[in-house]
């Protein structure tokens, strides 16, 4: 058995991050060529070992069991460290962090959790979460997977689907819902940890997806029809329902993490590419679109940096985020955003080079695509961001939209500078795409709240004074989409008297 070394361990976060960043450096760029791995679905043992040697997942395992402290930022740290060379990896990470080892600390029963952090710092050992089914899948309290209860263990029968991690993960995390006596499945959900290594409770693999980028990692479709003993239940606070807001809220918190690394790698690619590419006379620095898209990145850079720093104070495990849906929601949806408007922008300064597979932004718009689906769709979020809002308004008797911001603490000191922006009236329903369209808007001014509070702490000026510029320019078209006048519908039976050839 394999032994990973413990040294990492002992290191000052600024020296363990340092040291695995020129891991990563060196072991992509002299050792293997990160082009070439980005294209293989898995990564080479040789190259799983090289990076689990450095103990990366001890940053989310408690020091009373041998890890470095669950520390938050340390957990971002990583991710951005992490995403800065691949996006998969970090997302590799990421699953085990936020959807395994943040809910294992917190939910797991005391006599489990031993064993099974022992494994991770000592064997390599991955985790994930498995919630998603192949006809529910955002649709989670409907889910059929159900368990019934024996003697001295649970039995879960199901099929699960879309799991990063899919055949590699060595434990999970499996929602069920309780099966009554009368065949009927509990309103409740509740979470079992499974252990592969054990025949009674292996996940069989039924087939692996051929999923569009994101290549290193494997996605599938799972049969689930294990048992598990009692003490492999999670153990919540209140409902199961509460347990997986709390450990998906969390998860969206973190997902800034994964940005960070990703979009101040675009953001440096793009400068060094507008710098060296000559035109005529000049650079394309000398361009004025092209200062337009550097500065969109420069801002996504900040907006980025903000959430991180807010997500430090209040996505800690201590906490308890199932009612953070709003600001969970406003991160997850505008980080991932940039992190796809972000490629874009790199891949199409690349010009003709942004196309090839071995460019990091051709291969990061593949790559930070799919962050804006799983974990809740964007739009699906941002309908649920203005919902709130507008709920919230209703019962507190605000009809003006710049009114009830800037007395909510979230986005009080935000609203003062986008006030004339946000001056209207919110008058009765708010159709779904006007709802998207708004709570794209909101989300902005939450975000622009946190870059406020970054400053406060001394990030500096001249950034976010750029930054506010662009998200005011963001909001502006956000806002003149909302109150513009379209409900068309689609015209289902299109074809009859629609083609232009018989014209």
């Amino acid at each position: 058995m394999s032994i990973v070394n413990t040294e990492p361990l002992k290191l000052k976060f600024e020296q363990f991050i340092k040291d695995f960043e020129h891991t990563l450096n060196v072991l992509f760029h002299k050792t293997e060529n990160i082009d070439l791995l980005s294209l293989e679905r898995g990564l080479p043992d040789s190259v799983w070992h090289t990076i689990m040697e450095k103990n990366p997942l001890s940053v989310a395992i408690p020091s009373e069991f041998g890890g470095r402290g669950s520390s938050v930022k340390e957990c971002l740290g990583l991710l951005a460290a992490a995403s800065y060379e691949s996006l998969p990896l970090s997302l590799t990470f990421g699953i085990n962090i936020a959807l395994f080892l943040e809910p294992v600390t917190k939910y797991a029963q005391e006599d489990v959790k031993s064993a099974i952090f022992a494994d991770f710092l000592k064997n390599k050992k991955m985790g994930g979460l498995m919630i998603t089914e192949p006809d529910f899948g955002s649709d989670a309290l409907n889910m059929k997977t159900f368990y019934t209860e024996a003697e001295n263990s649970y039995k879960l029968k199901g099929t699960k689907h879309w799991q990063g991690l899919t055949g590699m993960a060595d434990y999970w995390l499996v929602t069920s819902r309780k099966k009554l006596p009368n065949g009927d499945l509990s309103r409740d959900i509740d979470f079992f940890i499974t252990d592969n290594s054990k025949a009674e409770q292996h996940i069989n693999v039924l087939e692996y997806y051929d999923n569009l980028g994101l290549y290193m990692i494997p996605y599938g479709l799972n049969d689930i029809d294990l048992e598990v003993p009692k003490n492999q239940l999670m153990v919540g606070e209140s409902t199961g329902i509460k347990m997986m807001l709390d450990i998906l809220h969390r998860s969206r918190l973190q997902f800034p993490g994964m940005g960070m690394g990703f979009i101040k790698r675009m953001l440096d690619e793009g400068l060094q590419h507008c710098k060296n590419r000559m035109v005529g006379a000049g650079n394309l620095l000398s361009f004025d679109h092209v200062q337009f898209l550097l500065t969109r990145l420069q801002a996504a850079y900040t907006i980025n940096s903000a959430m991180c720093t807010r997500s430090v104070d209040i996505s800690g495990v201590d906490k308890n985020v199932a009612t953070n849906g709003l600001e969970a929601n406003a991160m997850k949806t505008v980080v991932t955003d940039l992190m796809q408007e972000c490629a874009q922008i790199v891949t199409q300064l690349s010009g003709a080079n942004g196309y090839k597979i071995s460019n990091i932004a051709g291969r990061g718009t593949m790559d930070s695509r799919p962050f804006q689906i799983f974990e809740g769709s964007n739009e699906m979020l941002y309908s649920q961001i203005a919902d709130t809002i507008i709920r919230d308004m209703k019962k507190k008797k605000f009809e003006n939209l710049a009114d009830y911001l800037a007395q909510l603490e979230l986005t009080a000191e935000a609203t003062k500078l986008f006030k004339n922006l946000l001056d209207f009236r919110i008058d009765g329903a708010v159709i779904q795409r006007k709802q998207v369209v708004l709570g794209k808007a909101i989300a902005l001014v939450i975000n622009a709240g946190y870059v406020i509070k970054m400053v406060n702490k001394g990030y500096r000026e001249d950034l976010a004074d750029a930054c506010y510029e662009v998200i005011r320019h963001d909001i502006a078209t956000l806002i003149n989409s909302y109150e513009n006048r379209n409900h068309s519908s689609v015209i289902v039976d299109y074809q009859e008297n629609s083609s232009w050839l018989a014209l």
